[in-house]
């Protein structure tokens, strides 16, 4: 089997159970290293003639340099190395790809959000809007930082659809259902923060789409098919799914209840408009005064109802079901023992916020 054919042999062999933890930071290494030297040469090559040409790619480099928790080039190395692929090239550059997509959808995020604060440090159109205003140009500040971010965030695009070329078939139609799911789970999240009806079943179904299957289950998946492996996709999805809405409630709950400080972006972004998140879905089930204050858009009151009380615990509990749910996905299956060990414990950090 090699890296990135998609061709599969007759018989499918047991994925290797070598790899691990030592083996994944290795390849994660070279994620960072790749990304450095990549994004300094698009800097250099669009620098040359006219240093304003290089400011969207200045934007991006200056995200991916912020930090991050990298959770999806992360699970892609583990999907890859789990189905028993050997170290290569070509699973680098998707992680690095993934990456640079989740910039992307970041920027842009950040910009229907308004929000001022991502990753400890100006967003992108919060930024260049400041410059503009300080430097007194022309124009509207607001417009001008939206449109570099909009710009940087096609640019970013762009390369993660770079590093993805040449990819076999099977990978190259997992990253385009992964891109699609992202598109629509975003344009879902505009829609349910404008309609004054909250819909449960929408915020589950954008969970779904943003972070069970873009954040965990496709990139997971995405790993085994550039190791020649179509047969783990099952476990991947129950596994994603389940960790995902885990992941997307721990957020909500950062969101609602969190420290901006702490987390390097701004809170109540989500919880402020009312928007009907996972958590307030989950809310409005058990009590009536929920739903009552989020149609009235009142943040504050509701907050103080749901900060620390029965609802919070609830929330809690759920998470640990789905941990627990998504573990199970992994006993039984053909993944090697290492590597279900593995999944287990980042499901743990994931979903808890572990170091």
């Amino acid at each position: 089997m090699t890296g990135d054919t998609g061709t599969l042999p007759h018989t499918v062999p047991a994925a290797r159970d070598a790899s691990g933890p030592e083996e994944l930071r290795a390849l994660m290494d070279q994620v960072e290293d790749g990304l450095r030297s990549y994004l300094a040469r698009e800097r250099f090559r669009w620098a040359r003639k006219d240093g304003r040409g290089a400011e969207p790619a200045l934007a991006v480099s200056e995200l991916v340099a912020a930090g991050g928790k990298r959770l999806r080039p992360r699970f892609l190395l583990s999907g890859y190395l789990a189905a028993g692929g050997s170290p290569a090239r070509a699973p680098v550059r998707a992680a690095m790809a993934l990456e640079l997509l989740h910039v992307s959808a970041l920027v842009h995020d950040d910009v229907m959000d308004d929000a001022d604060r991502r990753r400890a440090r100006p967003t992108v159109h919060a930024l260049h809007a400041g410059l503009h205003r300080d430097r007194g140009w022309f124009g509207e500040s607001r417009r001008y930082g939206e449109s570099v971010a909009i710009l940087a965030g096609d640019l970013a695009w762009a390369y993660a659809d770079h590093l993805m070329s040449g990819t076999s078939r099977a990978v190259a139609e997992e990253w385009f259902a992964l891109k699609g799911e992202l598109i629509a789970g975003q344009a879902m999240d505009v829609t349910a923060a404008a309609e004054p009806t909250p819909d449960a079943g929408l915020a589950r179904h954008i969970a779904l789409l943003k972070s069970g299957r873009y954040t965990v289950h496709r990139p997971l998946t995405l790993g085994a098919l550039l190791a020649g492996r179509t047969d783990l996709a099952p476990v991947f999805e129950a596994y994603g799914e389940a960790l995902g809405e885990a992941f997307q409630l721990r957020d909500d709950l950062i969101d609602a209840f969190g420290d901006a400080t702490a987390s390097g972006k701004p809170v109540r972004q989500d919880f402020g408009r009312g928007k009907t998140t996972l958590l307030l879905a989950l809310a409005m089930r058990s009590d009536a005064r929920v739903r009552e204050l989020v149609e009235r858009g009142d943040a504050e009151p509701l907050r103080e109802l749901l900060s620390g009380g029965a609802v919070h615990a609830r929330v809690e509990a759920r998470i640990d079901r789905l941990v627990e749910r998504a573990r199970a996905a992994l006993a039984g299956s053909a993944l090697p023992p290492g590597w279900q060990r593995e999944l287990a414990a980042a499901a743990s950090r994931v979903a808890y916020r572990e170091s």
